[in-house]
């Protein structure tokens, strides 16, 4: 056989997903680099450590931040473990709400479908989030260089601009998406480095390692010191998120059995490293706390970078964390458009004909690039109105994506030995990870949804578990009603060779 006719990794790639059910729709260019590269870019430590930093500053202070950081990061890990393993038995963009179908012991469709949509309002949640920070720091640089007043009408007005950018940058095509997450990857390390050198170096006092190790900070309102300790772990917990990127991409990733659990892995231990030397750097470099927290730009870094180095380096300085947070909004939105495509491939979503067609010039789903982003744009409206619609939106991110995280983990607990292991796999080690991760997320879940602030008034009232009744209440009625009679989980598009026909229709339209 001559060397041209041997199958390719990419026709490697395309027999697998046909094994799955599904046709190569999406142009698969991504390297296994590009893959890791989009989950590092949402899980953005630049962005959560430093968005949620001021919450952290309140919530239990430099000993919750700095501790709750590794203690966080190592349910991470396992539940990052077990996803990883089932993403190498079933590289494809439907990712969660797919593996729950295939790993259900019976009643596939009801645990799919509830999978997918709590993954769904948790992608929404954490690019509201993500999208929400950069205009607050975005904000906060435009007040202190031309006095543009940080109010919530100035910022979301700010997110909405940010939106259409990012929406608009993810119609070009995945190449430049790609393109732009392999520069984001080193902007954040590069950035990191650059941020705490110079918190190092410029200013002319830091604070005691006793300070930044042990100094408990309780401005909650709430007398219990473990309770406050365990709400801060909100910043972690939401940093540490998004990395289920790396499952939806696995449709545009060479070799995807491998380089999707890869990506899951390597961008949370990456991200743990990085992320607790710039909470340790920063934690230093604190001059005045009080004045960080009642910062009048509503971003506690700014003011310490400025406290720190002056006004000139801090605003540089704020500039690097800026431009980590675009990048990240940008790959968020590129991860939340692929699960509703897939979520809509299979007619789980209101107008689902609309939200999975593919633009064919691009072969990427671009009406659900733009779904995702007004989705986020609607969850944030709430803060025109409320100061603490923010730290809501996150706990729906945690909340949200976690549970959806670890359903076929628990699914695959379940299955035992009759889970069929992909070429990426735990051993005699998936079972025990699994059970682990469960219980942990079983914690996050109603640790999140409990009140942050007390005294509770409507404006420090936590918001999370109505918007779950509402959005989750709503899925279920849906379910109850109508879905549960045609939605039989994920679809298969068709024989092998109706599935090489719709390919072909791909490669002779592109």
């Amino acid at each position: 056989m001559d060397v041209s006719d041997k199958p390719s990794a990419t026709d490697d790639d395309a027999a697998l997903l046909h094994k799955l059910g599904y046709a190569q729709e999406l142009k698969r260019t991504m390297s296994a680099f590009s893959n890791f590269a989009v989950s590092f870019t949402i899980i953005s430590i630049l962005s959560g450590c430093l968005t949620l930093y001021g919450f952290g500053m309140k919530t239990g202070g430099p000993a919750a931040m700095i501790w709750g950081w590794p203690l966080v990061g190592v349910f991470v890990i396992l539940v990052g473990l077990g996803m990883a393993e089932v993403c190498s038995s079933y590289p494809t963009a439907g990712g969660l709400y797919y593996w729950a179908a295939k790993l259900a012991p019976r009643n596939g469709a009801a645990w799919s479908w509830f999978t997918g949509w709590f993954n769904l309002i948790g992608q929404i949640a954490v690019t509201a989030g993500i999208d929400f920070g950069a205009a607050l720091f975005l904000n906060a640089f435009l007040d202190l260089q031309f006095g543009y007043a940080a109010t919530p009408g100035h910022t979301i007005l700010l997110l909405a601009i940010i939106l259409v950018v990012h929406g608009a940058l993810n119609t070009f095509g995945v190449k430049l998406v790609a393109l732009f997450n392999g520069i984001s990857v080193w902007w954040h390390l590069l950035g990191v480095l650059v941020i705490v050198g110079v918190l190092i170096v410029v200013p002319d006092k830091h604070q005691s390692a006793s300070f930044v190790f042990g100094s408990f900070v309780n401005n909650t309102g709430w007398g219990s010191p473990v309770y406050v300790f365990a709400l801060g772990l909100l910043l972690a917990q939401y940093t540490l998120t998004g990395y289920d990127a790396s499952a939806h991409m696995t449709e545009e990733t060479k070799n995807a059995a491998k380089a999707g659990p890869r990506g899951i892995i390597n961008s949370i231990l990456v991200s743990l490293v990085a992320g607790w030397i710039l909470l340790i750097g920063l934690t230093f470099a604190i001059q005045d706390y009080d004045g960080a927290v009642g910062s009048a730009t509503g971003v506690p870094p700014a003011q310490i970078f400025i406290d720190a180095t002056g006004a000139t380096t801090g605003k540089l300085l704020l500039l690097i964390c800026i431009g980590a947070q675009l990048f990240c909004g940008m790959a968020s939105v590129t991860a939340n458009s692929r699960m509703i495509y897939a979520f809509a491939r299979d007619g789980a979503i209101p107008g689902s004909n609309i939200w999975h067609k593919i633009n064919k010039r691009t072969q990427t789903p671009t009406n659900a690039v733009w779904l995702a982003a007004g989705g986020a744009m609607l969850l944030a409206l709430p803060y025109l109105w409320s100061a603490t619609a923010y730290a809501a939106v996150t706990s729906i991110a945690v909340v949200g994506l976690y549970v959806a995280y670890v359903i076929p983990v628990f699914l695959r607990v379940r299955k035992g030995d009759d889970f069929e292991k992909g070429p990426w796999n735990l051993g005699k080690w998936g079972k025990p990870v699994g059970i682990v991760a469960t219980i942990w997320v079983a914690l996050i879940f109603v640790l999140f949804m409990l009140p942050q602030v007390s005294p509770i008034t409507v404006d420090s009232f936590n918001y999370t578990p109505i918007a779950f009744l509402v959005v989750l209440g709503g899925a279920a009625l849906w379910w109850v009603l109508s879905a549960r009679k045609w939605f039989k989980g994920p679809k298969v598009q068709g024989s092998e060779a109706e599935l090489a026909a719709v390919e072909q229709e791909l490669k002779e339209l592109g």
